[in-house]
């Protein structure tokens, strides 16, 4: 039988043993395997942010009275939970680096902790607009008072949002796999690649944020 191109860790610590690939060479391809990733990830939210764009410039007074129906405090507050959070996954990167599993455990632990708390009070944002009606299937949303451009402003922010919300969730999955890896003594300042890759996806979430939280939130 031809021997395995991949075989489980040597030790805590140890970089997996990769036959016929040099360790270096599959690091640089894992991060450029990675960036490539996130550049699409970008585009997808280029092209939203582009429709976005063109629907403000078209029915400006509208999406200005409608953006108004947002809680810029609690934007502004999960701009600074996953801000926060961005951090935590930095040094978690670091703690890598320097042999310290445990505070990769930690760092990433409230990373995620501050995804739950983004994710829980998104759900009491998308409760509000229900409750008042900016949601559709409503009867507000389904009146004829509720003009197209507002449907197509909130339109707009729920697939944004929601969709952005959908990153957060996965990546909260991929910190809780790191973490799984990190508990278990598996890295080192010869292997962080894991630790590295997840923190750069948390960045792009972060990131990603940033641009929502004054194109939805603070249009006026």
């Amino acid at each position: 039988m031809a021997e395995s191109v991949y075989s489980k860790v040597g030790g805590r610590g140890a970089p997996p043993v990769y036959h016929h690939i040099d360790p270096i060479n599959a690091y640089h391809a894992a991060k450029f395997g990675m960036w490539l990733f996130l550049a699409t990830e970008i585009l997808l939210f280029s092209v939203l942010f582009t429709a976005f764009a063109i629907y403000n410039w078209a029915y400006f007074e509208s999406f200005q009275h409608a953006a108004t129906k947002l809680d810029w405090k609690l934007g502004g507050l999960n701009t600074l939970i996953l801000l926060f959070s961005s951090c935590t996954a930095a040094i978690a990167v670091y703690k890598a680096q320097i042999n310290d599993n445990q505070g990769v455990v930690k760092n990433f632990t409230v990373s995620f902790i501050c995804g739950l708390a983004f994710l829980v009070i998104k759900y009491f944002e998308y409760s509000a607009k229900y409750r008042h009606g900016y949601f559709p299937g409503t009867e507000l949303w389904n009146s004829a008072e509720f003009s197209t451009q507002y449907k197509n402003y909130f339109g707009l922010y729920y697939v944004m949002t929601g969709l952005h919300a959908l990153h957060v969730l996965i990546g909260m999955g991929v910190l809780l796999w790191v973490i799984f890896l990190a508990r278990r003594e598996r890295f080192s300042e010869k292997y962080y690649t894991p630790v590295e890759l997840a923190a750069l996806y948390w960045h792009l979430v972060d990131l990603i944020w940033i641009f929502l939280f004054p194109l939805l939130y603070l249009i006026d």
